[in-house]
């Protein structure tokens, strides 16, 4: 029984997922950005319930990493293109080709057999589209800005340098899952005060995705000089 409400556990990811939608559609981001957040919560933890319930020793036929992976692309990838095309965030021409560049690269990025590394790493860049698509919406940055920075992001799913995996990383665990903690405070604090959000959070939320992407090449270019 419990091996299976841990699945459900994993799938109720989607439903977030598709309750993100259907906020979206009716202009409701405040709304949806909840019920992407709950996505992150359950992707986050939901590994630690599997592992602790033994879920892939004792329900063997049902492969709980291809759910995960499944959800994941609703709720990472799929949503936050919606939202990227409904809310205007790129230049009107432009938004069913930022959609595009998210959903091909990211089914590209998942599709790969070292998405996720044994030594716990992500390959490419690991389709965060939901949290910077929360970045680019509360920011106001001019559309313009906002394009140029999915579409980088689409190259770098392509660009095999290794990315921690926060909740599993080998070096600085701790360490990371504390300051990730601290970030994610900053994100709902950001996310109660929308749409008028303070700069003096928001830029202070930035510390952590710095942190994150200085160790991941730190990493990746010790990994590749050993």
């Amino acid at each position: 029984m419990i091996p299976w409400l841990v699945h459900l556990y994993t799938a109720s990811s989607a439903l977030f997922g598709f309750l993100a939608l259907t906020r979206i559609f009716y202009d409701r981001y405040q709304d949806a950005f909840f019920w992407m957040a709950a996505a992150i919560v359950v992707d986050a933890t939901d590994g630690v319930l599997a592992r602790r319930a033994r879920v892939a020793a004792r329900l063997p036929h049902v492969d709980g990493a291809r759910l995960d992976d499944l959800v994941d692309y609703v709720t990472y990838v799929l949503v936050p293109a919606f939202f990227v095309w409904h809310a205007l965030l790129v230049p009107d021409r432009w938004s069913t080709a930022a959609a595009a560049a998210m959903l091909l690269s990211s089914a590209y990025g998942f599709s790969r057999d070292d998405a996720k590394t044994a030594d716990h790493f992500y390959t490419g860049f690991p389709s965060y589209w939901n949290i910077v698509v929360f970045y680019l919406y509360v920011a106001g940055w001019p559309r313009a800005v906002n394009l140029a920075i999915l579409l980088g992001l689409a190259v770098l799913v392509f660009v095999p340098i290794r990315y921690v995996y926060p909740s599993r990383t080998p070096v600085w665990r701790t360490l990371t899952i504390v300051l990730g903690l601290v970030w994610g405070a900053l994100m709902l604090a950001l996310l109660w005060q929308m749409p008028a959000v303070s700069r003096l959070l928001l830029w202070a939320s930035f510390a952590f995705p710095a942190y994150y992407v200085a160790l991941s090449i730190a990493l990746h270019r010790r990994r590749a000089s050993a």
